[in-house]
């Protein structure tokens, strides 16, 4: 009889966002530069704020009881459940330019975007 006392946590099938291949490089390099431990994943989310009325979130944190977890190109990434609708589509990239580099949010979800890329509308 297999045992069903511990359930993996990592939601499989369609992941909720896209991480460009420049965006894998760039998270790549700074957990490895940073020195992130081992527990920590990618947090992606959204918070109150910024021009538009949101903001994303996204940074290296611990799993919390909240959070679905996806594993994408080797990266745990952590969602909380009620920011999902927000991000559902969303592509995470990188860009590396004269005029703009960071991590840029390109969301489906958004109806209007500010200057800076980084806030939006839903």
């Amino acid at each position: 009889m297999p045992d069903t006392t511990q359930q993996s946590t990592v939601q499989t099938g369609a992941q909720p966002i896209v991480l460009t291949e420049g965006a894998l490089i760039q998270l790549r390099k700074i957990m490895s530069e940073q020195d992130v431990p081992s527990d920590f994943g990618l947090r992606v989310g959204v918070k109150g704020g910024g021009c538009s009325g949101f903001s994303y979130v996204l940074g290296f944190d611990k799993k919390t009881d909240k959070d679905q977890e996806y594993v994408i190109e080797g990266i745990p990434v952590y969602i909380e459940r009620a920011h999902g609708m927000y991000l559902l589509g969303m592509e995470v990239d990188w860009h590396d330019g004269l005029n703009n580099r960071g991590f840029v949010f390109n969301n489906p979800n958004a109806k209007e975007t500010c200057g800076c890329g980084s806030s939006f509308t839903a």
